[in-house]
This record gives structure tokens, sequence and C-alpha cells, in this order.
């Protein structure tokens, strides 16, 4: 009994160490809208043009301040005496105020083209978030493939397996010869390998998918979908309205405004500048209370007359500005429409060939589940009845890869339109 009950006891210890490690390799699994949720509170890309965006407001309020009041303070004191004299102090204070009045609406501008800054650096944010939606929903998409790809090598290795088994009764029995057993044998090698391959490709899909998650560290990830797109395809969509709406699209115009603005600002160098000044205090007193209270006000007029054409030329390069994004305001109009009606195609494509691949499998399927009677009863050769069977596979995968194809055309579809993370 003694041996007995110390195998029992070293097996016990062993499943309890084993049991951190069984827990460690879990996978862990993930739907679609679980994947856009992590990725939009942990994407590192997110968070830089969230911080993007905030630059650009502070900024807005910077060039803002120049509208209102600026207000300064100051305070002195020195101390000073000799051996033949007492020590005596002097002391200082005083506040000043100034507030623009008018400088030809150059700060206002100045303001205006900031806060179309602010406009720009919103839609440069959602650009971010239509390029990480993108790139999480081709790796959501190549992991769910994978995992398919994985359970469909499987399937064809364990029916290789069996084909391998009859061909090798078949051989010892006299009725097919060498090559066919030979035919069988690289059959299975072929798909004993595609399994490894497969699987290898997994592990590759569920580290990408992490890391476009956000993730640092990546674990054994598994996600759940089907093969079906949500987006309708029903109706030609309307690519102009969908192009001026794009992300990209209004953050170039934002940006336009942006520059006009900064023209209108760039022509009123050559208004004069009025602000209205005052301040009081005392620029000497021995002790407190001060003896009394200066005080001042006044209006200060400064008229640009002669800059070395450096203000001339300041609106020259800002006109040029505006030129060169009204250019590309309509060449990226017109790319995008090209876009867009392209990725259009694909889609729509990709989903009629899967209605296509989806009938060939079937005819394949009955064509295969024929030949394997008929085979089997001596009614067709093995050249026959292995090319059916192959036909079967590149059918199968034929079949899956035209549904991944349509996932991955619908992403490309929703990025062409501008679909951000929001956007499921």
């Amino acid at each position: 009994m003694r041996p007995l009950g110390s195998a029992l006891i070293i097996a016990v210890v062993q499943l309890f160490a084993c049991l951190p490690q069984a827990s460690a390799l879990a996978t862990e699994t993930l739907d679609w809208a679980q994947c856009l949720a992590e990725a939009a509170a942990h994407h590192p890309d997110l968070r830089s043009a969230a911080e993007s965006v905030r630059q650009s407001e502070a900024q807005r309020r910077i060039v803002k301040g120049g509208m209102l009041p600026s207000v300064s303070a100051s305070a002195g004191g020195e101390r000073s005496g000799s051996s033949a004299a007492a020590p005596a102090g002097a002391w200082s204070y005083g506040v000043n105020a100034s507030q623009l009045l008018f400088d030809g609406a150059k700060t206002s501008s100045e303001v205006n083209s900031a806060t179309e800054s602010v406009k720009a650096s919103k839609y440069n944010e959602s650009e971010v978030s239509v390029a990480t939606r993108y790139a999480l929903r081709t790796a959501f998409v190549e992991l769910l493939t994978a995992q398919k790809q994985v359970s469909l090598a499987q399937e064809i290795m364990t029916k290789r397996k069996q084909n391998l088994r009859l061909i090798a009764l078949l051989y010892k029995s006299g009725t097919e010869h060498i090559g066919s057993l030979s035919k069988a044998q690289a059959d299975l090698a072929e798909a004993e390998f595609e399994v490894a391959q497969a699987r290898r490709g997994l592990e590759l899909a569920q580290v990408v998918l992490g890391t476009q998650l956000g993730r640092a560290a990546t674990g054994a990830l598994r996600v759940t979908g089907r093969f079906t797109a949500s987006q309708q395809t029903r109706q030609s969509p309307d690519f102009d309205r969908i192009a001026k709406e794009s992300p990209t699209y209004l953050n170039l115009t934002a940006q336009k405004d942006a520059a006009g603005y900064s023209l209108q600002a760039a022509r009123s160098a050559f208004m004069p500048s009025v602000y209205l000044s005052t301040g009081f205090g005392n620029s000497a007193f021995r002790q407190l209370p001060p003896d009394r209270t200066d005080w001042q006000a006044g209006i200060d007029v400064s008229v640009p007359i002669y800059a070395g054409g450096s203000v001339k030329a300041g609106v020259a390069r800002a006109r040029a500005v505006v030129n060169q994004l009204s250019a590309d305001e309509e060449s990226l109009y017109l790319s995008l429409k090209r876009s867009l009606a392209q990725a259009w195609k694909s889609f729509i494509d990709a989903s009629g060939n899967v209605d296509v691949q989806k009938k060939f499998l079937a005819a394949a399927s009955e064509r295969a589940r024929i030949a394997d009677a008929q085979y089997s009863a001596g009614l067709v050769s093995f050249n026959e009845w292995t090319i059916i069977e192959d036909n079967l596979v590149s059918a199968k995968k034929s079949y899956l890869n035209a549904q991944s194809n349509l996932l991955f055309a619908e992403a490309a579809w929703v990025q062409a339109k501008g679909g951000t993370l929001e956007s499921r």
C-alpha cells in the first residue's frame, strides 16, 4: 500500500503544479464588439491623436488671449546705508493693463484660423480611427480565417488518412499499384504540412490581433463571428456625398479654411494697431502707506510703414498656401471617388463570388460522395476518384477563401467610406 500511496501523492502534486500553467495557457474568446471597445480605449495611435487635438485647442486659447486684457503687477525695494548715515530704504510698486482695440482684424483672423485647425485635428483623429478600425478588422478576419483553416486542414488530413488506409489495403490485395499508394502518401504528407502551416498562421494571427488591440503582451486568442457581410449591397451608394463626408476630405477642407483666415491675418499686417493702456503705482516711497499714488492712461497707435517687404512676402506666401490646399482638395475629392468606386466593385464581386464558390462546393461534395461509393465498388478508376477527391479539397479551400475575401472587401469598403471605430 505504501508504494501506491506515494505514487498517488506524487500524481496529485504534479496535477496541482500543472494548474497555473494550464490557466496561463487558457484561450481568451472575443467577439467583434469587444475588440472595438478595447481598441478604442487602449490603442496608442488613438491616444496620440487625442493629444494632438488637445494641443490644437490649447493653441487656440493662446491665440485668443491676444484679444483679452493684459494685466501685470510689479513691486520692488532696496535698502542702503553707510557708516556715516542711518540706513534708508526705497520701495516701488505698479499695476499696468492694456487692451487691444483695433489691429485690422489680424488677431480675430488668427483665432478663426486656430478654430479651423482644431476642426482639422479632430478630423485627423477620425482618420486615425478609420485606419485603426481597418487594421483591427483585418486582423480580426485573419484570425477568424486562421481558425477555420486549422479546422479545415485537420478535416482534410483525416480524410487523407482514411484514403491512405484504403489504398494500402487495396495495394496489399493487388488491386492497386505502387503509384496509387505513393499518391495517397504524398496527399497525406501535404495535408499534415498544411495542418502545421495553418497552426503557425493561427499563432501569427493571434499576435497581430493582440497588437491591434493595443496589448503589449499577447496570449492565446480566439474570435467568434460569421463569414457574412453586414453592409448592404442592394443599392449603389452616392459616391459624391460619401467622398465629401469623409474625414480625410473634411480634414483638408478645414486646413484650407484655416489657411484662408491666415491669409486675412497676413493682409491685416498693413493696418495700424491701437491699444488702450492704463496703470497706477509709485516709483519711490520710503514708508507705508505710500505718500502718493501715480496713475496714467493713454492710447498707443502703431502704424507699419516699411518692413523690408517681409509683410508683402508673407501675404504672397499665405495666398500660395490657400491655392495649394484648394488644388489638393480637388485632387483628394477625385481620388476618394476612385477609391470608393473600386472598393464598392471589389465588395460586390466578393459577395457574388461567395455564392458561386458555395455552389461549386456543393457540386464537388456530391460528386465526391458518389465517387467514394463507385470506387469502393470498383466502378471508377483510382485516377478518376483521386481527381474528384482533389477537386473537393480545392472547392473547400476556395469557398473559405471567398468567405474571407468577402470580409476583407467589406472592411476596405468601410474604410473607403470613412468608417471609424464607432461605426461597428
